[in-house]
Order: structure tokens, then sequence, then C-alpha cells
């Protein structure tokens, strides 16, 4: 690492997640709680995702530290229906209760063709594309959704009501290659970003966000106290309202903005559920689970994909995750001085 304080602070991948590990330790989490959520840290700084990685780890410490989050929590899992299964985190945080109602999804999507998992009673701080790229991994198609506070302005509106509210979606492809994925707020923008826009000084793109008396602006700290703007206008707000029904209504939990009235304002995460749909393709696409069969669905999406890729400049989502993931291992992550030095400050206790 470098001695200079102007310089960034470097680390290799095995150093984040030894860092998120003593950090997590030093706050009592237990094992399975801090390997879990060290493990979605280390993720995202591997795929260059800022914005999920390190830089949430104060935030999930504060809420460990204003008593918001229980630090030893152990998830439980119910079974509801043969195609529905649900997760309780125990107000612990959300990695832990996707991973332990992971298997379970997988199981009831095998048997059954699709199936749903529900996760309440979690916080969740992350990024989506973690639990869907796991699932397509397994052969599965995944969907993923979850709310937030409110920071987001229905469309025509100036005052925030939805979450951010991202929805991720992952599709299995052969011969060894990753998922296609994709993971994206509903917003403009993730929250994450503004947070970071604003914390290194720069302005934020037009269109982000509103200030508090809803007008345009490209100063990030007049971003977060107005509001976020959907993308794509009334679209990306029929999106989120959505990702509140499924992710709040329908499985049992809060909407965005319950969240936020329940919410202590410690800056971490705060409480809601996430919706997850497993599909089984073998039994949608008509060729059944033969080897002939699944290569018959891969082939066919394998052919609009060549598609995509035969015009200049066009990629798939998750190309550029997946060539960050190739590239860390070798060169490492480089992470703000400031930022560094907080979590030295949170490893110390």
């Amino acid at each position: 690492m470098s001695s200079s304080m102007s310089e960034p602070a470097r680390l290799t991948l095995d150093e984040v997640h030894a860092l998120a590990m003593e950090i997590f330790d030093a706050h009592g989490l237990s094992r399975d709680q801090a390997t879990a959520v060290a493990d979605t840290v280390a993720a995202a700084e591997r795929d260059d995702c800022k914005s999920h990685g390190l830089f949430r780890v104060p935030g999930y410490m504060a809420s460990v530290k204003s008593g918001k989050v229980t630090p030893d929590a152990v998830p439980a899992v119910r079974d509801l229906a043969p195609g529905v299964a649900r997760v309780d985190a125990g107000n612990g945080f959300a990695p832990l209760a996707l991973k332990v109602g992971r298997e379970p999804l997988v199981a009831k999507a095998r048997a059954q063709g699709i199936a749903v998992l529900a996760l309440v009673n979690g916080y969740h701080f992350a990024a989506l594309w973690p639990e869907t790229e796991a699932l397509a991994e397994r052969g599965l198609v995944a969907f993923a959704c979850t709310g937030y506070i409110p920071c987001v302005a229905p469309a025509g509106g100036i005052r925030p009501l939805y979450g951010t509210n991202p929805i991720a979606f992952a599709w299995p492809r052969g011969e060894g290659r990753p998922p296609m994925v994709f993971d994206q707020a509903t917003a403009a923008c993730a929250r994450g970003e503004i947070m970071i826009h604003e914390r290194d000084g720069k302005p934020i793109p037009e269109g982000w966000a509103i200030d508090p008396d809803g007008n345009p602006t490209t100063d990030p700290a007049a971003g977060l106290a107005g509001a976020q703007l959907p993308f794509g206008g009334y679209k990306g707000a029929a999106l989120a309202l959505m990702v509140e029904l499924l992710a709040g209504a329908l499985i049992g939990d809060l909407f965005s903005y319950e969240a936020g009235e329940r919410d202590n304002g410690d800056g971490g995460p705060s409480k809601g559920g996430e919706f997850v749909l497993a599909i089984d393709p073998a039994r949608c696409a008509g060729g059944g689970e033969s080897a002939d069969g699944r290569a018959a669905w891969l082939a066919h999406a394998e052919s609009l994909f060549g598609k995509i890729l035969e015009q200049d400049g066009a990629r798939l989502p998750s190309d550029r995750r997946y060539a960050a993931r190739r590239r860390t291992p070798i060169e490492g992550i480089a992470i703000p001085r400031s930022l560094h030095d907080t979590l030295m400050e949170l490893r110390a206790g």
C-alpha cells in the first residue's frame, strides 16, 4: 500500500475480504453473518462495483453500533407451498439469509419448474446480481427485486416515495460462459452513485435528481436532500411501483416509505424484503431435461446474444463486470485514502 496520503490505497482481493472480516469480527458479527457479508463486499470490489463494495462497510457497522441489526442473527426457512419458500433473516443482514434460502429455492424450482423465495425481516445493502448470478450458475433463470427507503419521486411528483428499487435478471449460458446478468436501479442511478459523487466532489449528471424544491440539479448534496428520479420517467416509475408490490405487499414486508418511517437514520441499510424468482428452463422450453433439450434452448438464446454482438460497440449486460473480474485478481483494487482510514478505525473496534 502507498504511504502517500494523496494517493489511493491499494489492496489485493484477499486483503479486501480479510479486512472486511476483521472489521465485522471486531463489531460482534457472528462468523456466518460476517462471512456472508464479506463475501458480498469482496465480490463487488472484484467486479469493480464500487458503490456496493468496501464503501458500504461503514454503513453496515453503523447499523450494528446503533443496535438496529442483530449481529448474530440466524435465518430460518419455512416451506409455504410447493413453489414458495420464506426465509426470515431474523433481523440480520440479507446476504446470509439469501445463502440459507438458496438451496430450498433451487430444489423447489427443479421440482415445480418455477419457485419463489420471499426474504423478510432483513437488512439489504448490496447489489442483487450475486444472488441471481448464483442461481443462473445452477442452470436457472432468475429474477430478484427489493425496495429501500424513500428517495425516488413518482412520475410527476417531487417528494421521495419509492426506493431506488433495483431489479436483477440472470440467464444461464453453456460452454463455460458466465451467465448473462443485469442489475439496475429503477431510479436513474443507484443512491450509492450519488453518494460517491458527493464524497469525491463531483457533479452528478442531469436527470439523476431534483433539489428539495423540485428543480433539476447536478449538485449531489442537493440531489440527496431532494429526490432521485426514476429512469425513463413514468416507465421507470411503473417498474418501481411493481417492485414495491412484489417485495412489499406480496411477501408481507415493508413498502419503502414504511421502511423509512421505521429507520433510525444511522446511515446503514434499511429493513425490507426481497422477492426472488427462479425458473427451470428445461420445464418451459419444451425439450425436457435431456441434453438435447438443454442444448436447444441454450443455443436459441445464444443466437440472440450473437446478433447483439454483431453490432460494433454493442455488448451484453455484465460483460464489463466480467472483464473487471478477470482484471482485479491481477491488478488488485484501489480505494480512496479517506475510506481506507475509516476502515482502519473500524478495524480497531
